[in-house]
């Protein structure tokens, strides 16, 4: 598609406020869509009185149709009630976007998120990509509400963005590509065409890295930031030059669900709006209006037959080794748990055999994180935490989703970014 067609056609959808679907062709066969279905019904399960109150999940609901609709009325009155004051920009922004997928008012909300996003700042001029990605959901979710005033607090944060040298991260690349794209399809007419140059610019350089992380099976970056990533590819003005294969990355995706990869909540909410062609800027968009209620068809596998657990011995290493950090340690020991057990069963079994292995979790959107080990806890202002590495290869899925195969050894490592 030539390049002027396709700014005439977002000019139409931002003049039209029209939805902004995705342009590629790509969907899920009508033959796999019990196995999408069936992770969504794992994802609405994760929603209860007492679970965490994750914004990411009632999004994805709201944008795909949710199956539970208990669940979507429970999640949606935690978030309404949500203490503001304790969230990050990031929750706050995802806080925003839920609410408005819901037709609900988010209220201050949005006043409180454009009033932090005015005085932020990076912690330094090459901050870790990572850390962009916070302030980009809470450009998205501004520009969402208001893009208007929203235009100078995005243009600071894309020259900041276009300076920073840190290594790419895929996620917060998918992350700045949809709210810049939500910006550029939003520039009032009449605005001063280097808003335009900026943020086309800005696209252009993050677009071309998202496809540099395309792998010959379609996957981008890791199973876990594809979903993101097909996002971003799908709405932006900017196309990368190496040619995305949307139906290669779909087909990959669904193998991986087959073979169970998709079980945290949080990971399936990354993963179902792109499978359902949706995206995060079609959040204004949803239709609140009541539907019939239509029981999801589910994948009829054979249930497996059940055997004894057998158990495994996984090798399990803490090494704190850091400068300036009061307690150096680097500890070894062999835990046995049952076969299938996730890592933080082994954490448990470690730390109930010998007490220099006691840990401490905090709660977030993705589960349970390991925030200390042995009395040394992460600290954001020294820019530390625990990190766990199979052999020498960072982990790509959290404690309570990993699971250890045998005689593999793990490692806890106190590691600052």
């Amino acid at each position: 598609m030539a390049w002027f067609t396709v700014y005439l056609l977002l000019l139409l959808w931002a003049v039209a406020g029209a939805s902004t679907q995705t342009r590629s062709s790509c969907s899920v066969p009508p033959a796999q869509q019990p196995l999408v279905n069936s992770i969504q019904v794992l994802m609405e399960n994760s929603v209860t009185s007492s679970a965490f109150p994750n914004p990411s999940v009632l999004i994805a609901m709201n944008l795909a149709g949710a199956l539970n609709t208990e669940a979507q009325k429970l999640l949606t009155y935690q978030l309404m009630a949500s203490d503001t004051e304790a969230q990050t920009i990031g929750q706050l922004a995802l806080t925003i976007m839920a609410l408005t997928s819901s037709c609900r008012d988010p209220g201050n909300k949005v006043s409180i998120l454009q009033s932090k996003m005015e005085n932020w700042a990076p912690s330094s001029p090459n901050a870790e990509a990572a850390s962009f990605y916070g302030p980009s959901l809470a450009i998205l979710a501004l520009c969402l509400e208001n893009p208007e005033p929203t235009l100078p607090i995005a243009a600071r944060f894309a020259k900041t963005v276009q300076a920073n040298s840190s290594p790419f991260n895929t996620d917060t690349g998918a992350m700045v590509t949809l709210a810049l794209t939500c910006m550029y399809n939003k520039i009032p007419v009449g605005s001063e065409e280097g808003y335009r140059t900026l943020f086309s610019g800005v696209l252009k350089n993050t677009v071309e890295n998202i496809s540099m992380r395309i792998k010959d099976n379609g996957i981008i970056g890791d199973i876990y930031s594809t979903g993101l990533a097909m996002q971003a590819l799908s709405v932006t003005p900017q196309q990368p030059n190496k040619e995305w294969n949307c139906k290669k990355t779909m087909y990959a995706i669904l193998n991986e669900i087959k073979q169970g990869k998709f079980h945290n909540p949080m990971s399936i909410a990354q993963i179902l709006p792109s499978l359902e062609g949706k995206t995060y800027l079609d959040v204004p968009h949803v239709s609140c209006s009541p539907d019939h209620e239509v029981q999801p068809t589910l994948p009829n596998y054979p249930s497996p037959v059940p055997t004894a657990a057998s158990n495994i011995t996984v090798i399990y290493t803490i090494n704190n080794q850091l400068r300036g950090v009061d307690l150096l340690f680097n500890v070894t020991m062999d835990v046995t748990v049952k076969s299938g057990s996730v890592l933080l069963v082994v954490l448990e079994e470690a730390q109930r055999k010998n007490p220099t292995f006691k840990f401490e979790t905090t709660m977030t959107s993705w589960g349970p994180i390991v925030s200390s080990i042995n009395n040394i806890a992460e600290n954001v202002n020294h820019k530390t935490y625990w990190q766990f590495l199979s052999d020498k290869t960072p982990l790509n899925e959290g404690v309570a989703d990993y699971v250890p195969f045998n005689r593999e050894h793990i490692t806890a490592n106190f590691t600052q970014y």
